[in-house]
């Protein structure tokens, strides 16, 4: 029993980070002995750089499994339809997907980036998942141009890295969406506004006055479920609603003044 604990607590990275720093100043010493044997100096430096890739590893693979459990699931609210209007399919957006998991990855230390490396067979993305302990983790999608619908060259490749984005990094990160048993014969999927847009319009609606809150409650319900075509134009209403109502109010308060 005892040395199996022994065994376990050798594989720890507090372990593991005192070997590596042991080996660091035996190359240190080393390197400043003039007969210091290169081959064996070599050996040493290689086995430093093992423990720490193999430290970064463990670190990576530990905050990755507790980023896990707080990852969100994300709404499918991007929709691919056929040629009579109808959806046949969902899927998330790329903006939400960033929106909603960026937050998350710098919580615990992670970063995603995306290359587009030249390939004459396709647009191919690579997904790269970096922790900030030194270990990195990649894959890689090769795609056609996204010449559906009446796009021009340069949206087709755009569409495709939007593609390829979404889909390297729900692979590094196992994204959960919703709406994927959706067969496609529901509505058509309505485009919302992101969170950073409704807290705008909740802040807004807080400063006006409670007939514009129930009009706008009647016509929108909450401010995440306005649609996203009319985002400029709720902000614009709200807005004047809000200043009309603080003007209201300063009125009231100047009467009361006198």
């Amino acid at each position: 029993m005892n040395n199996a604990v022994a065994q376990r607590q050798d594989t720890s990275p507090v372990v593991q980070a005192g070997e590596s720093a042991t080996i660091l100043q035996v190359i240190q010493r080393a390197a400043a002995d003039p007969q210091c044997d290169i081959e064996k100096m070599e050996r040493l430096m290689a086995m430093h750089e093992r423990m720490q890739a193999s430290q970064a590893k463990q670190q990576y693979d530990e905050a990755l499994a507790v980023m896990q459990e707080q990852l969100p699931v994300i709404g499918e609210r991007g929709g691919i339809k056929d040629k009579s209007g109808r959806i046949q399919s969902t899927y998330a957006l790329w903006e939400d997907i960033n929106e909603m998991i960026k937050p998350v990855l710098a919580a615990h230390g992670f970063a995603i980036t995306f290359r587009t490396p030249r390939n004459e067979k396709g647009i191919e993305v690579e997904g790269v998942l970096s922790h900030r302990g030194g270990h990195r983790e990649s894959t890689s999608l090769l795609l056609p141009a996204d010449t559906s619908g009446s796009k021009n060259g340069v949206q087709a490749v755009a569409s495709s890295v939007s593609y390829g984005k979404r889909y390297t990094a729900s692979m590094l990160l196992n994204i959960t969406t919703t709406g994927e048993d959706d067969d496609g014969n529901g509505a058509a999927v309505t485009p919302r506004v992101t969170s950073a847009q409704a807290t705008q319009i909740s802040m807004l609606l807080e400063k006006c006055s409670e007939k514009a809150k129930s009009a706008f409650a009647n016509i929108h319900g909450s401010p995440a479920q306005v649609e996203k075509a009319v985002f400029d134009q709720v902000l614009g209403m709200l807005t004047k609603s809000a200043n009309q109502n603080a003007q209201t109010d300063q009125g009231a308060e100047n009467e009361g003044n006198h």
